[in-house]
């Protein structure tokens, strides 16, 4: 497999999407949070999508180049719609208005509709614990229903992850980042390219039947939600905050978009706490937590967030590897842009074949 570091990587996601039609400081940023989801480990959303990206493009349901535009605010909330542009883009106008007027007031609510994926739901808690704020998202996709509701055996959600990012004095945030389906639909995208199977207990076939082939699963099969019932509790008032508080839509057969709506409630301690004493209790806590004996031996408890900054500083140090299938896809990616084969493997820093 291509071992990438991930400035050269950076590099050829911005030139395939720059290729593509978007502005050079689009892509750039598109690739870097692409580029960033597969330093932190999770490879389901970051440059396997690329490919992805530009047949939506194609199709018209990923525009390149565009501007939220705000359709409703006040001091406290604000809703926006994406325009269906690029959610790494959106995402971030949308996160920092919300810290804007956390810092103002204490407290936002940013409801965020009609966008293009937004990939890693992390992004958007790291975006507001830099700004020394609490935040809450919850994602939907209301074109794109991939789960099974707890004793349903078709698709009616959307995976509908949620993330809680919550800063603390001195130490990095606590960074929860889950989808309420067992996995993101992109882990098995990744175990299709590597030619895997997935553990029991993630995915059904079209039948309602088990199955660990994730091939099962693009031929009209579905993924579970964690936790039985409780996970599927959980990930109906995540499409339902999600896609109706946002005044877009919760996952819908009639909707033929993939399009992703976020709720984001953002919260600014020092409006209420100039002192800090919340964030210092937040990391008191947190190291409570932590030194609780492992109970393996060179186990230590992690706290959210953890196992992903350990990931980037490997990934950092040594590359990013990348299976045989997405190398292949970013290559005709490329090439699809006018970007022939020898020069996206320079823009990848590797070697001429």
């Amino acid at each position: 497999m291509p071992l990438v570091a991930a400035p050269a990587l950076v590099d050829l996601v911005a030139a395939i999407m720059e290729g593509a039609g978007c502005a050079a400081d689009e892509a750039r940023t598109v690739a870097r949070r692409l580029v960033d989801a597969n330093l932190v480990g999770h490879d389901s959303h970051g440059v396997l999508r690329v490919a992805q990206y530009l047949g939506w493009m194609r199709e018209g349901n990923l525009r390149a180049n565009r501007r939220p535009t705000v359709v409703f605010e006040n001091d406290t909330i604000a809703i926006v719609d994406g325009e269906r542009g690029f959610g790494q883009v959106v995402g971030e106008i949308a996160g920092r208005l919300g810290v804007d007027k956390a810092r103002r007031g204490g407290i936002a609510l940013v409801g965020l509709r009609n966008c293009g994926h937004l990939g890693r739901l992390g992004d958007w808690a790291e975006l507001a614990a830099d700004a020394g704020c609490v935040s809450l998202h919850f994602l939907n996709t209301s074109g794109a229903m991939r789960v099974a509701p707890f004793g349903g055996s078709d698709r009616r959600l959307s995976t509908n992850p949620m993330c809680v990012g919550i800063p603390q004095a001195g130490a990095p945030p606590v960074i929860l980042d889950i989808t309420t389906s067992m996995v993101a639909e992109g882990k098995l995208m990744v175990a299709r390219n590597k030619g895997e199977r997935v553990p029991e207990g993630w995915i059904m076939d079209a039948s309602g039947r088990p199955t660990t082939d994730p091939a099962d699963f693009y031929a009209g099969g579905s993924l579970l939600t964690i936790g039985g019932h409780k996970g599927s509790g959980l990930s109906i008032v995540t499409d339902l905050l999600a896609g109706a508080l946002t005044t877009g839509r919760s996952s819908d057969p009639e909707d033929r978009v993939l399009r992703n709506n976020m709720l984001s409630i953002t919260i600014a301690p020092a409006v209420y706490d100039p002192a800090g004493d919340v964030l210092r209790e937040v990391h008191r806590f947190v190291a409570w937590v932590k030194a609780s004996p492992p109970a393996v031996a060179g186990e230590p408890v992690l706290a959210p967030g953890d196992v992903e900054r350990a990931t980037r500083a490997k990934r950092e140090r040594d590359g990013i590897a990348l299976d045989e299938t997405t190398w292949r896809d970013l290559v005709s990616a490329a090439s699809g842009v006018g970007i022939d084969a020898t020069r996206a493997r320079r823009l990848a820093g590797l070697a001429a074949e």
